[in-house]
C-alpha cells in the first residue's frame, strides 16, 4: 500500500475509494495492520508533540520540521525499534497533557485523555503498560510513591502491571478500586455509565467497593461486574472482548440496546431510538473503530430494518 495514501487516510483527507482500498488492504493480512498501527502511532505522537510545542511559539519552526521528518519515516522493521524508543520518550515527556501539582508526594500528576474513536498505549515509570480505550482518561504520577502505585481511571483500560512485591498497584475508579501486585487485567469503568467490570487474564486482583467496602478476589479467567451495588463473579467467555486494544469492537450475542450504549461511549454521541423494536434484537460481530459509528450503523441496518439521521453528535434511529 502506498504510504502517502495511508498518511492521508490517518489524517482523514483521502477519497472514498482510497478509504475502501485501505480497508481491504488492512483486512487482507495482520502484518498490514501492524504497519498501519506503527504509522498511526508515529502520527499521533507528532500531534501530541504539536500540543506541547505550540505552547512555545518560538519553537513552531522546530515542530514543523520534526513533523515533516516523522511523515517521511518508512514502515520498515528496522525502523520499528527506533519508533518504539521515540514513542516511549514521548510517553515520558509529551503525553502528560494535564499536569496537576501534588506537593504532598513531591510528584506531578499527569492525565492523558483519548478522544472518541482513538486509543493510546502508555508506559508508566515502573514499566507498567497501559492501553487506554476511547473516551477514557488515566491520571498517574511521574514517579510512584514509596508505599504504592496508584492511578485513577475514568473509562476502559487494559493493564500489564510490572511485578513488585513491595508496592501494590491500585486502580481507582469512581465506585471501585482494583488492587494488584503484578498481573494482566482489563477495567471498564466509565463515569458516564453505571457499569463496572474487571476481567483478569493473569495473576490475582482484589476489587473493593469504595462505598460498602465489599471486596472480592479474582483468579485468572474470572471477571466481576457490578449489579445493584453488588459485585457478581463470573468467567471470561471469550478473549475477543479485549480486541479493542487493536481497534476492534467485539460484541457477543449482545442486545442492540447495550450495543448502542457502547457506541455512544466510544464515539461520544447521543443515540435516540424511536424504533424500540430493534432494541430487543441481539448481535454478534466485530467493527473496526477506525471505520466510525456510521459504518457500524450501516452494518446493523443489513440485519435489522431501521433508518437513522445524524446531526452533529446526535443520532436518531427510526
Amino acid at each position: 500500500m502506498n504510504h502517502d495514501i495511508l498518511q492521508r487516510y490517518i489524517e482523514g483527507n483521502c477519497t472514498q475509494q482510497e478509504k475502501e482500498d485501505v480497508s481491504i488492504w488492512l483486512d487482507a493480512d495482520e502484518k498490514h495492520m501492524e504497519e498501519f498501527l506503527l504509522l498511526r502511532n508515529i502520527y499521533d505522537a507528532s500531534i501530541w508533540t504539536n500540543s506541547n510545542f505550540m505552547q512555545r511559539k518560538d519553537d513552531e519552526q522546530i515542530f514543523e520540521k520534526k513533523r515533516y521528518n516523522i511523515r517521511r519515516i518508512h514502515l520498515l522493521k528496522e525502523v520499528a525499534k527506533y519508533a518504539a524508543i521515540f514513542l516511549l520518550a514521548l510517553g515520558c515527556y509529551h503525553l502528560f497533557l494535564s499536569p496537576e501539582s501534588d506537593t504532598t508526594a513531591n510528584t506531578t500528576l499527569q492525565t492523558i485523555y483519548t478522544p472518541e474513536g482513538q486509543r493510546a498505549e502508555i508506559v508508566l515509570s515502573d514499566g507498567t503498560k497501559v492501553w487506554l480505550n476511547a473516551n477514557s482518561s488515566l491520571t498517574f504520577p511521574d514517579q510512584f510513591a514509596k508505599a504504592d502505585r496508584t492511578v485513577k481511571l475514568d473509562g476502559e483500560a487494559y493493564f500489564e502491571v510490572t511485578h513488585d512485591d513491595t508496592k501494590k498497584f491500585i486502580v481507582q475508579t469512581g465506585l471501585y478500586q482494583v488492587k494488584v501486585h503484578g498481573t494482566e487485567f482489563n477495567v471498564d469503568a466509565y463515569s458516564s455509565s453505571n457499569n463496572f467490570e474487571t476481567a483478569l487474564i493473569k495473576g490475582t486482583v482484589e476489587v473493593i467497593s469504595n462505598s460498602t467496602h465489599e471486596s472480592i478476589m479474582l483468579a485468572p479467567n474470572n471477571k466481576v461486574h457490578a449489579e445493584n451495588n453488588k459485585l457478581i463473579l463470573s468467567n471470561i467467555e471469550t478473549q475477543d472482548q479485549f480486541l479493542w486494544k487493536k481497534g476492534i469492537l467485539y460484541f457477543e450475542n449482545q442486545n442492540v440496546e447495550e450495543l448502542l450504549k457502547k457506541l455512544e461511549l466510544y464515539y461520544d454521541v447521543k443515540i435516540e431510538v424511536k424504533n424500540k423494536e430493534i432494541l430487543q434484537h441481539h448481535y454478534t460481530g466485530k467493527f473496526w473503530t477506525k471505520d466510525g459509528i456510521e459504518h457500524a450503523l450501516k452494518v446493523l441496518q443489513l440485519r435489522h430494518n431501521f433508518k437513522y439521521t445524524k446531526n452533529m453528535n446526535h443520532i436518531t434511529i427510526y
